[in-house]
C-alpha cells in the first residue's frame, strides 16, 4: 500500500529544532532485517557505513503533536520522528517493518504505516526512491508538507546528494 499525501502544518517546531544530536546509521540493522530483499541485487553493499549512511533523528513524545498529526493522517499515531539528513548521505534500501510497533501492540493486528512528510521544498540532490508494482519511482520537486504514506511492503531509499540537509517527517502507527 502506497498513497500520496499532502497536510497543511505549521512545520516550525520541527525545523527550528537542534540536530547536533549523535550520529546515527540504520545500515547496521537494515542488512539483517531483511536479507531477502538484497537477494535479488546480489547482497547489500559492504561499501555501506557509518561515514555514508549518517542522519541526525529527533524522537518527538508530545501527545499534541501526535493527536494533531493523526487526525490529519488519519492514522491513531504511536511514534513521530524527524530526520536530517547531511549532504553526502544516504539512507539505503529497506522496508519499514515497525518493531517498535510491533514491540508496544503485539497483538494489534490493524495495518501499519508510516508517512514520510517532507519538511521543505524539494532541493537539488535531495532523493527518494520506492518500489511500487516492480516499478521504481524518483520524485523531485516535492513542496513542503507533502510526501507519501505506506506500509511494510514498499521497498524504498533515500539520499542527499545535494549541498543542503535534507528534512523529513516520521509519522508511524495503525491506519483508521
Amino acid at each position: 500500500m502506497i498513497k500520496t499525501i499532502k497536510i497543511d502544518f505549521d512545520w516550525d517546531i520541527f525545523l527550528n529544532a537542534d540536530y547536533d544530536v549523535a550520529d546515527y546509521s540504520c545500515a547496521t540493522h537494515q542488512k539483517s532485517d531483511n536479507p531477502s530483499l538484497y537477494e535479488k541485487y546480489g547482497a547489500h553493499p559492504d561499501s555501506y557505513c557509518l561515514q555514508n549512511t549518517i542522519i541526525h533523528q529527533i524522537w518527538w513524545d508530545d501527545e499534541t503533536l501526535k493527536q494533531q498529526l493523526g487526525n490529519l493522517l488519519n492514522i491513531d499515531v504511536v511514534s513521530i520522528s524527524t530526520i536530517e539528513q547531511p549532504c553526502g548521505q544516504t539512507i539505503t534500501l529497506h522496508q519499514d517493518y515497525f518493531y517498535k510497533i510491533k514491540e508496544q501492540f503485539p497483538e494489534d493486528t490493524r495495518t501499519k504505516v508510516r508517512a514520510n512528510i517532507f519538511l521543505e521544498d524539494w532541493k537539488f540532490g535531495h532523493i527518494l526512491q520506492y518500489e511500487a508494482e516492480g516499478e521504481w519511482h524518483c520524485p523531485t520537486h516535492w513542496s513542503q508538507g507533502e510526501g507519501f504514506m505506506w506500509d511494510h511492503q514498499v521497498a524504498h531509499l533515500s539520499g542527499n546528494s545535494g549541498f543542503f540537509p535534507k528534512y523529513t517527517l516520521q509519522v508511524s502507527g495503525f491506519l483508521r
